[in-house]
């Protein structure tokens, strides 16, 4: 497997990022990491195991990246206000710098974001907002509501990145939904230990209501929030993800 190690400043962090691409062609997949993750997370936790094949073969290139969740989702001392527009600079990294890295490496536009757990929020909410930049999502148990890293703190850039408040609102005519409907949107959650399915729910029935085609699909009560459940979802959804 071709493999690069990156370390670029950030100009909107204002610090140097680190990244690691995994392939030589294909298609272009995001890989954001668990809550507090770090770029090397998709090799450390076996991801490359399920991704290989299609890596090895040029059908994909993913680049994985660093979060920054100790500073914003899992801070509990910073003010709301200052921890979601920290946050709001590390989106401004990933569509303005991480992924045009990413479009340049592959050649290709369609970039899909994919994550697990806080991976899978992030995942989600950058294909709902940037729909014209992010062309697919794989969204593994993530939760889709802001009060989780938030509480009942809400403002304009807090509802931004809070897809069940935002997407309730879209009105039926937005032009994003054709954009939606026209990429290729999947998110899975299980009903078993350690999964909040509730915000998911309420997405599948926010999607039913606006024609949406995004498919949401839960699985049964004995599906963990825990990593040999997100292998098995991985090696199911990634043909359907790469279908043309």
């Amino acid at each position: 497997m071709e493999t690069q190690y990156v370390k670029t400043y950030s100009h909107a962090l204002q610090r140097d990022m680190e990244c690691k691409f995994y392939g030589h062609g294909g298609k272009p997949v995001l890989f954001i990491p668990c809550q507090d993750g770090r770029f090397f997370d998709f090799e450390n936790f076996r991801m490359t195991d399920y991704w290989g094949p299609y890596i090895d073969a040029g059908l994909v290139t993913v680049l994985s990246i660093d979060t920054i969740d100790k500073e914003t989702y899992s801070d509990n001392y910073t003010p709301a206000y200052d921890r979601i527009r920290r946050h709001e600079a590390w989106v401004s990294y990933i569509i303005n710098e991480a992924i045009p890295m990413l479009r340049e490496r592959t050649g290709r536009w369609d970039v899909i974001t994919f994550g697990c757990s806080l991976g899978a929020t992030h995942a989600l909410n950058l294909f709902l907002r940037f729909p014209d930049t992010v062309r697919g999502t794989l969204a593994l148990s993530g939760i889709f509501d802001s009060n989780y890293g938030f509480g009942n703190y809400m403002d304009e850039l807090v509802y931004a990145n809070s897809p069940v408040h935002y997407m309730n609102n879209m009105v039926a005519d937005h032009p994003y939904i054709e954009k939606y409907n026209s990429g290729k949107g999947i998110v899975c959650v299980g009903t078993g230990a350690w999964e909040i399915p509730d915000s998911t729910l309420r997405l599948r029935d926010i999607f039913n209501s606006k024609g949406i085609n995004i498919w949401v699909d839960v699985w049964g009560n004995d599906v963990a929030h825990d990593w040999d459940w997100w292998y098995k979802q991985v090696e199911y959804f990634i043909p359907k993800l790469l279908e043309d």
